[in-house]
């Protein structure tokens, strides 16, 4: 099992900034891909970005595309999202997770992080 904390999350203003981190610790090397997904009060949790642990492809999801930024540090076992020109429809909670396919799918992730929120203000 992989165990993962996400951090980075905060209250910040329309267009502003902030790098979520996901630190990931346990049995690392059966992780093929690490996603983030995020999930808003009354919403299902929806695909926001996804890597392969080995570095190489990223995917995102049409509303984030071009702002929001996924990257890898497997040194430190921590995968970020890069959240730029933040909108009031970014704010969620925001989870990362892990799993064994390079797929955006929430439900063929296996392991889960506690997830951060994430609040724009207008």
């Amino acid at each position: 099992q992989v165990q993962l904390v996400e951090s980075g999350g905060g209250l910040v203003q329309a267009g502003d900034s902030l790098r979520l981190s996901c630190a990931a610790s346990g049995r690392t090397f059966n992780t093929y891909a690490v996603g983030w997904f995020r999930q808003a009060p009354g919403t299902e949790r929806e695909f926001v970005a996804v890597i392969r642990w080995s570095g190489g492809p990223t995917s995102y999801a049409a509303s984030v595309k071009g702002r929001f930024t996924i990257s890898r540090d497997n040194a430190k076992n921590t995968v970020y999202l890069q959240m730029n020109s933040l909108k009031p429809e970014d704010t969620a909670v925001y989870y990362c997770a892990a799993g064994t396919q390079y797929v955006s799918t929430a439900s063929t992730f296996g392991s889960w992080g506690q997830g951060t929120q994430v609040t724009v203000s207008s």
